[in-house]
């Protein structure tokens, strides 16, 4: 490190104002502070809170979708293999066939290196595709604004392929991720300043800009036109859902691919709270509201509206909404900042989703827009609450004159 540290340190005059690679410079910041420690520090006793900074914080969120990942790899090539074996008459599409193929691999649902070979054919191309477009255009804000180039965009380009099906083409992919950076970050400032969670701004622009490659029962597995739908879709449309709970919580149901583990969400949940990133408040209040809502529905009841019928327990462990409340909902920068609006905002997200998913069974999964209307909210949300406080000061304060 000591000499990796010393060549940093002798080009560092190329990229500073002045030198010849100038223009660079947010380049030179990103890898060395990547590798080495962050520009700017705090010093002195009076300012220093602890030892995060946001590099360490985009790391610990890393480590905590390591499951999610995980089983984003193995849960995708399950399925994929599994239709097989239902219908050997469909394979992998396009080049993913021709590397099964080509080394060999047969489509097996019984073997673990099948499943993960194949699963990774559709994680890793997406994830790629992220990180070259999501890294583009961070890059050039940087370059055009001469700031340094923020690491929030590593954890973007990890939680976008994570939300999406393994179907979906890469090239609608990237064009609803450019959109959704530029108008769901960049033009807010960047990194600390956007009003809604990238990821999931992008995730909408697909979804209402490509629909077919987004909902539906054909987008779920990946193999050529297998019909599947998610536990959700098959509720709303037959009343009945085809899957054990142990197989929900688990994660071996379809959906997209990093979203169907309720255990490896948890496993994030625990790795945020315990580090002090992710709010115990906000997951906390979310899971009361669905709950809380989803059991009103519940026993109200309908013969028409097969959602009425889905009980709170399962509504907690299918879907998108564990993954999206533990990695969505608790980005410090589009959640609510005051300790106390974190339970209206939780709250407000968990009641939501339960009530998108049941009033319209056209549109079964509710976290998605649950969450992006929360984060609209979060400042307003907050403004009611300082408000709230600083009257509560003055009255108590005016008692004591």
């Amino acid at each position: 490190m000591k000499k990796l540290a010393e060549f940093f340190a002798k080009v560092e005059k190329h990229f500073v104002k002045g030198g010849k690679f100038e223009g660079l410079f947010p380049v030179f910041e990103m890898i060395d502070t990547f590798i080495l420690t962050p520009l700017n520090r705090t010093k002195g006793k009076t300012h220093i809170r602890d030892g995060l900074d946001l590099k360490r914080v985009m790391t610990t969120v890393v480590v905590a979708l390591i499951p999610c990942v995980i089983m984003a790899l193995y849960n995708t090539g399950y399925q994929a293999n599994l239709a097989y074996a239902l219908d050997n008459s469909k394979t992998a599409i396009g080049f993913r066939h021709t590397l099964m193929e080509f080394f060999n691999i047969p489509y097996d649902y019984k073997s673990i290196g099948s499943n993960f070979f194949l699963g990774s054919l559709y994680f890793f191309p997406l994830y790629i595709i992220t990180l070259i477009v999501g890294g583009t255009w961070e890059l050039l804000f940087a370059v055009v604004r001469k700031h340094e180039i923020g690491e929030a965009f590593l954890v973007t380009s990890l939680l976008y392929p994570l939300i999406l099906p393994p179907t979906v083409p890469l090239w609608e992919a990237s064009v609803a991720l450019s959109i959704g950076l530029v108008l769901g970050k960049e033009v807010f400032g960047g990194t600390g300043r956007n009003i809604v969670n990238p990821a999931l701004f992008s995730r909408a622009v697909l979804f209402f800009a490509y629909p077919a490659s987004m909902s539906g029962d054909k987008v779920w597995v990946g193999l050529d036109s297998i019909s599947k739908a998610t536990p959700l879709a098959e509720m709303a449309s037959t009343g009945n859902i085809s899957y054990s709970l142990t197989d929900a919580f688990l994660g071996f149901i379809p959906g997209s691919m990093g979203e169907t583990s309720t255990l490896a969400c948890l496993f994030g949940a625990f790795v945020l709270i315990y580090t002090g990133i992710g709010s115990w408040r906000i997951i906390l209040s979310s899971v009361i509201g669905l709950l809380g809502v989803s059991s009103v529905f519940y026993m109200i009841g309908s013969d028409t509206n097969y959602m009425f019928q889905l009980s709170p327990l399962t509504h907690l462990i299918i879907g998108g909404f564990a993954f999206g409340v533990v990695f969505m909902a608790t980005d410090p920068v589009s959640a609510s900042m005051t300790e106390k609006g974190k339970y209206y905002y939780g709250f407000l997200i968990g009641a939501l989703t339960a009530i998108i998913r049941i009033v319209n069974p056209a549109y079964p999964e509710g976290a998605m827009l649950a969450i992006l209307f929360a984060n609209i909210m979060a400042p307003l949300i907050d403004h009611f609450v300082i408000e709230g406080n600083i009257k509560r000061r003055e009255k108590k304060y005016a008692a004591r004159i």
